[in-house]
């Protein structure tokens, strides 16, 4: 893995979404829109983060995860200019650019395809997977059409698009659904990606599973964290540390072999502030995600509180993928948002303590008090460590630790350590 994803953390956009184009198919006229997510890269810096991870900005029909054309911007977002400017000028602020590659499948308008479909016994026929002299779909939506990844001329397409966007001054790939495809396939494709892009970053979304079997025999560098992300959200919301504790017992292991891309929010799931009923608890969450080993993602509008649900029907992911305005001056003023000031201001204050500790990336933990509503834990490299004590209950959380130095959040002193209040939390050094 590059030594720059030490320091990296994303802020992750959907660029349809935050633009404002139509996800529907009805309005795909060109529009120079890449232009307003540039107007947000100082927000990003003011947040802390140092990485734009953008979703697809391909060409596509609909929701950008039906390419059909991986060498084309997406007109409703503009054109390979557009994006090169972007590029640029994330380059220039030292922002690191990760770009959404669907490679598991393609639209309908994916112009071989159409090829295939116009004529059967065309070449490109032999591009996507077949069952029963049937198309595959993927995972039920006839739209989306799975390419055929034991043939060598998808693995080709595969490392050519990789390879253009690098060239162009793109520093990472996140692989959509690449749990759905052959390890195999990657194993052959990223070595040649990398023979031209040594520090590329690769980051393959992967739900559930063996993790570390998945990094190992791909060669991509990591995956997304979902059994952590599920945790996180799950164990506040139910109020109950045990799970929480499961699972890092399982991301300690992981970072045995990998670091793995964490996140408590993506353009796929229900919002954190809609996943954890009581909201004195979601900088719990926050928390977690800034003091635990990892590279972190924050999902546009988490950094506001914002709130909306996943709904599972056609255009339910709409309220997950929302409009930015055109430029953060467009926000509502502070005192009209206290809730989003104060989450803004509290990423802040927790993306500053992680920089300040770059060591956190790799660390591992392990928990020193155990508790439904309590759970006090020490994260460590072996030289540094932290102690994070999380509190959901209605009484004050002893911690009893040696560490003096109260870091961040609200504790008091006592003779054996320090107590946190009631629903609140607090960092030690």
């Amino acid at each position: 893995m590059a030594d720059w994803t030490e320091h990296v953390i994303w802020w992750h956009v959907y660029p349809l979404g935050f633009v404002g184009a139509d996800t529907t198919g009805a309005d795909r006229t060109f529009t120079h829109r890449l232009r307003q997510i540039e107007s947000w890269l100082d927000y990003l810096l003011d947040l802390g983060a140092n990485g734009l991870a953008l979703g697809p900005v391909f060409a596509s029909r609909t929701h950008g995860y039906d390419t059909t054309d991986y060498f084309q911007v997406d007109p409703r977002l503009g054109d390979t200019a557009d994006l090169e400017h972007l590029i640029a000028e994330c380059r220039r602020r030292g922002i690191r650019v990760m770009l959404d590659g669907v490679f598991n499948h393609v639209g309908r308008e994916f112009a071989p395809l159409v090829a295939a479909l116009a004529d059967p016994a065309a070449p490109e026929n032999a591009l996507f997977r077949h069952s029963a002299g049937d198309l595959v779909a993927f995972e039920g939506h006839d739209a989306l059409v799975t390419l055929n990844h034991d043939n060598p001329a998808v693995a080709d397409l595969v490392a050519d698009v990789m390879t253009y966007w690098l060239d162009r001054g793109i520093d990472a790939w996140r692989l959509d659904a690449a749990y759905a495809m052959p390890t195999e396939f990657w194993a052959g494709v990223l070595p040649r990606v990398r023979e031209r892009h040594p520090k590329a970053y690769v980051m393959g979304e992967v739900l559930h599973g063996d993790y570390a079997g998945f990094v190992s025999a791909s060669g991509v560098d990591t995956v997304t964290q979902y059994e952590l992300w599920q945790a996180i959200w799950h164990a506040i919301g139910e109020r109950n540390f045990f799970e929480l504790d499961w699972a890092l017992t399982r991301h300690t292991a992981f970072l045995g072999d990998f670091v793995p891309y964490t996140f408590v929010g993506n353009h796929d799931v229900t919002r954190l502030a809609s996943q954890i009923p009581d909201e004195r608890h979601h900088p719990h969450a926050l928390v977690l995600l800034l003091t635990l080993g990892g590279t972190p993602a924050i999902y546009y509008g988490d950094e506001l509180g914002l709130r909306a649900v996943k709904e599972q029907r056609a255009g339910g992911d709409d309220a997950i993928r929302p409009a930015y305005p055109a430029t953060p001056a467009e926000l509502p003023p502070a005192d009209q948002e206290p809730v989003g000031a104060t989450t803004f201001t509290l990423h802040q204050e927790l993306i500053g303590l992680r920089r300040r500790h770059p060591w956190l990336h790799a660390a591992t933990s392990r928990p020193s008090a155990l508790a439904n509503t309590g759970y006090v834990y020490e994260v460590t490299d072996g030289v540094h460590r932290l102690v994070v004590a999380l509190n959901l209950s209605d009484e004050t959380l002893p911690v009893t630790t040696d560490a003096a130095e109260r870091l961040a959040g609200t504790a008091d002193r006592t003779p054996a350590g320090h107590t946190v209040p009631p629903h609140g939390w607090a960092i030690f050094g």
